[in-house]
C-alpha cells in the first residue's frame, strides 16, 4: 500500500509540473500519418517560446496518436520527438536563467509519460542548446534531439 500511495504522489507530481509549465504550446500544422474512421495519428508541429529568453522559439514535431483514446486523452504517444530552435527576433534575457533548465512539458499519456524541453547554456560558444526527450515513471526512453541557438556577439547570457 505504501508503494502504491508513493506511485500517486509521484504521478501527481509530474501531472501538476506539467500543467505549472511556463511555455505553451502552439500548433503550426499536421499530416496524418495512419487513417482511422475515429480520428487518424498524426505528426504535430507545435511552436513553444522561450519564456525565459525573447526571440527565441522551439518548433518541435513530435507524433499524436488518435482515435477514440486519442481524443480522449488516454492514449499514449510514442517517444519520438524532433526539435529546431532558431532566432526569430533580438534576443533578450528577462533576468537570470540557470545553466540547465526545463523550459516545458506536456503530458503525452494521461498519466505516465511527458515530453521535455530543456535548455542548457554553452558558455564558452555563447550558445543556447535545447534538447526534447520523454520520459516516464517506471522507464524512460533515450530517443532524443537537440538543436542550439547562438546569441549574438555581445550579449552575454546571465546565468544564475
Amino acid at each position: 500500500m505504501k508503494r502504491y500511495c508513493n506511485r500517486i504522489r509521484t504521478v501527481l507530481a509530474v501531472v501538476c509540473l506539467t500543467a505549472a509549465s511556463g511555455a505553451h504550446a502552439e500548433e503550426i500544422g499536421s499530416v496524418s500519418t495512419n487513417f482511422r474512421m475515429t480520428g487518424s495519428d498524426k505528426v504535430v508541429i507545435e511552436a513553444y517560446d522561450d519564456p525565459q529568453v525573447d526571440g527565441v522559439t522551439c518548433y518541435v514535431s513530435r507524433a499524436r496518436t488518435g482515435g477514440i483514446k486519442g481524443q480522449l486523452g488516454m492514449a499514449e504517444d510514442p517517444p519520438e520527438a524532433s526539435i529546431a530552435c532558431r532566432q526569430v527576433a533580438t534576443i533578450a534575457f528577462k533576468g537570470p536563467i540557470r545553466q540547465q533548465d526545463n523550459v516545458f512539458s506536456e503530458r503525452m499519456s494521461i498519466l505516465f509519460k511527458a515530453l521535455h524541453v530543456v535548455r542548457a547554456v554553452d558558455r564558452k560558444r555563447n550558445t543556447l542548446v535545447y534538447l526534447t526527450y520523454s520520459d516516464r515513471i517506471v522507464s524512460g526512453s533515450p530517443q532524443n534531439s537537440v538543436t542550439a541557438v547562438p546569441v549574438p556577439a555581445g550579449t552575454v547570457i546571465p546565468v544564475k
